[in-house]
């Protein structure tokens, strides 16, 4: 079972989401980082899968984004701590540091062989294109003897 976030304010609501892998076995807070809280979007459009996720102050360097088992897309990343120089005095440290780790499984019309990654002022945007429906059914006349 999921947590889903409400659209109004921070509040949770246990809702079941199929494609969410946040829990057991694939539990996405595998660190004691704040970062596991990453936030990510996942939105379907007529022809795609977009999943946006805010990483402030990642480099692309630092996000990987994978898909594994044939249908779960990863997205991970890590924040360094900064080291404290000798004679510097740090009054308050509150960005966060560490890892995180965020798994979607994919529904079977994603096609995993054409997924795309950007990184642009701090977030992440994933696209998963869909595998394209025959739109008009094909129809076979059947001759009818007699």
């Amino acid at each position: 079972m999921s947590i889903i976030p409400s659209f109004f304010g921070r509040r949770r609501t246990n809702v079941f989401d199929p494609f969410s892998l946040d829990g057991f076995p694939f539990n996405s807070e595998t660190s004691s980082s704040s970062l596991v809280n990453t936030n990510i979007d996942w939105k379907e459009t007529a022809d795609e899968h977009v999943f946006k996720a805010d990483v402030p102050g990642l480099k692309k360097e630092e996000v990987k984004v994978e898909v594994e088992d044939e249908r779960v897309l990863q997205i991970s990343g890590e924040r360094n701590k900064e080291t404290e120089d000798k004679g510097e005095t740090w009054h308050r440290v509150e960005r966060s540091s560490g890892k995180f780790v965020r798994r979607f499984r994919l529904p079977e019309n994603a096609r995993v062989d054409q997924v795309k990654a950007a990184m642009e002022n701090g977030v992440l945007t994933v696209t998963v294109p869909k595998l394209e429906v025959n739109k008009k059914p094909d129809v076979k006349s059947i001759h009818i003897s007699g």
